[in-house]
């Protein structure tokens, strides 16, 4: 489940930098403050990793492309709406990245690979169905509303969504896998635990006369 903890923090970063410049925007009034703020903090995520010589991933190069260029349009445009479009290119990104079929198999455990990847490949889809909707939704709400109510609605609905399919999704593969497995011979049940680092149930204790 790693995968889940990196991307969603990714994300939810992401959304952070441009929530923290639209706070000091309508705090202030003042576009050319909030940007340089909000392309400080795209640098000090690059310089941070930078100087813990952690690689620095392509997505977080495209994110710190995002904040330049989109806060660069603000400041000649002063329409600060163009930074409010940064997160919905991110889930557009992350949702066709997550289209492959079967990209969360190999972040489950090996009794889940080995029962379930039917159900994973579903999930997975559902995934990248809800990185295209939070575009579309963060996109709507920023053409469509003032900007306090997306610094209201869209940190709301990113973490509630994703929190909601995560717990969801654990459920479903979780339920099924048991179900699956009680379902089986117990030879083969056993045998699967056995492969997968399980260690099958002890067998009762027979009763003596």
């Amino acid at each position: 489940m790693r995968y889940f903890l990196t991307a969603a923090g990714r994300l939810l970063l992401d959304l952070a930098s441009t929530l923290c410049f639209l706070v000091v925007f309508l705090l202030t009034d003042n576009t050319a403050l909030a940007v340089g703020i909000g392309v400080a903090l795209g640098l000090a995520e690059i310089g941070f990793q930078l100087v813990r010589r952690k690689p620095i991933d392509t997505m977080e190069w495209l994110s710190l492309f995002l904040v330049v260029a989109a806060g660069a349009a603000t400041l000649l445009t002063d329409d600060p709406r163009f930074l409010l479009f940064k997160p919905s290119v991110i889930y557009v990104i992350v949702g066709v990245v997550m289209l492959k079929r079967g990209w969360m198999t190999r972040y489950l455990p090996p009794i889940a690979q080995q029962v379930v990847p039917d159900v994973a490949v579903s999930v997975g889809f559902a995934w990248a169905g809800l990185m295209f909707v939070s575009a579309a939704v963060n996109a709507i709400v920023a053409l469509a509303f003032s900007l306090a109510t997306w610094a209201v609605v869209m940190p709301i609905f990113g973490l509630a969504s994703k929190a909601i399919l995560f717990v969801a999704g654990f459920a479903v593969l979780r339920l099924t896998a048991r179900r699956r497995l009680r379902a089986m011979p117990e030879h083969e049940r056993n045998a699967v635990l056995a492969a997968t680092g399980v260690h099958p149930p002890a067998p009762p204790l027979m009763k003596t006369a």
